[in-house]
């Protein structure tokens, strides 16, 4: 009898405890940019290691995640473009940069290796317009001495979503090519003269993979990941450069994070001679107005844990994670702006 009433108040004990620990447990919701999708996987997972608070983040890209924010149905959206000042202020929202990366040029072709092969922007953007077609043109030729480019049509490969992705390629292009600026343009989402769609980072990686002599772009990540051939790319200051977190750290050296409203900086064609010229930051939006402050709190405790503890992790996925001196910035604009809705700081 006796021992019938410890294994009862075991089993209650037991299941109190359960109770409480999913009580306390915090699930987060997030979505948006594929860019950082990887490195965000990599902290999530090990955040609820220590803390038992998960993070779901669907990786859909950048257009989907400010539809997601602006509809309320995440707690967080995710952003490779920043919203200007006029934007944030209209929805309310608050933007803050979490990592720095590179985007890539990849290519299918038989016995060309990861970086060997070396484009520039206008070169990139004859292909990216249907007027350079072929791999032998003389326009990629003359830059690659040496190298077999085979005589074979050039199969574009492009996001076929809104990209944040696709924002830094074409801000790129937009910056070094004058009629990509005026016919095509800058944006997560543009009118793509020539070429095949790709759903996120992974779609455009999935069908360069699939498709002989095809070029694409994607996050760096991905490209090493999956263990695909990458350009080299000539840079502002005429240097050809090779993607790294060391070239993509030379790029935001200048970045000027404090004079920018929304710290809404963009690193793409930035000067210095180690610098990759598709650089780019990505963000996350929340509402300045947390209608569940705990929760709210809770997304900026895995940020401040992230940014403090998830550089080496950053850096084995080829990511650049944020200075010190920009974490202090961005922290600071934390405090000052998410309220709850009393209008108490979260933070």
């Amino acid at each position: 009898m006796q021992l019938n009433k410890i294994i009862k108040s075991l089993l209650l004990a037991a299941g109190t405890a359960m109770v409480m620990s999913s009580a306390v447990a915090v699930d987060m919701t997030g979505a948006g940019a594929t860019f950082p999708y990887p490195i965000y996987s990599k902290w999530a997972e090990s955040y609820k290691k220590i803390s038992g608070n998960g993070l779901n983040y669907q990786s859909i890209g950048s257009g989907g995640g400010i539809k997601q924010i602006k509809a309320k149905t995440v707690d967080f959206g995710a952003s490779d473009m920043p919203l200007t000042a006029a934007e944030l202020d209209e929805s309310g929202l608050v933007q803050f940069p979490v990592i720095m990366g590179g985007v890539v040029p990849i290519v299918n072709l038989e016995g060309v290796a990861a970086g060997q092969m070396k484009l520039t922007g206008d070169v990139l953007a004859g292909i990216y317009m249907g007027k350079i077609t072929k791999w032998n043109a003389a326009e990629i030729t003359a830059l690659n001495p040496g190298v077999k480019l085979p005589d074979a049509e050039i199969t574009v490969v492009h996001r076929a979503d809104g990209s944040g992705t696709s924002f830094l390629f074409s801000d790129y292009l937009s910056k070094v090519n004058a009629e990509w600026k005026t016919t095509v343009g800058a944006g997560t989402a543009v009118k793509w003269p020539v070429g095949v769609g790709g759903k996120g980072n992974e779609g455009v990686a999935a069908n360069v993979q699939r498709i002989k002599n095809s070029i694409g772009y994607v996050e760096y990540a991905y490209a090493k990941k999956n263990k695909m051939s990458h350009t080299g790319l000539k840079n502002k200051d005429g240097q050809f450069v090779q993607p790294d977190d060391d070239s993509f750290k030379a790029a935001a050296a200048g970045a000027e994070w404090s004079k920018t409203p929304g710290f809404a900086v963009l690193l793409t064609n930035q000067a210095g001679k180690s610098s990759w010229p598709i650089t780019g930051a990505s963000f996350i939006l929340m509402y300045k107005a947390q209608a569940d402050a705990a929760k709210g709190a809770e997304v900026l405790k895995f940020f401040d844990w992230a940014y403090k503890n998830g550089g080496e992790m950053a850096s084995e996925l080829d990511y650049v994670a944020m200075p010190a001196a920009v974490v202090k910035l961005v922290e600071a604009s934390w405090k000052a702006e998410l309220k709850d809705p009393s209008g108490k700081a979260i933070w």
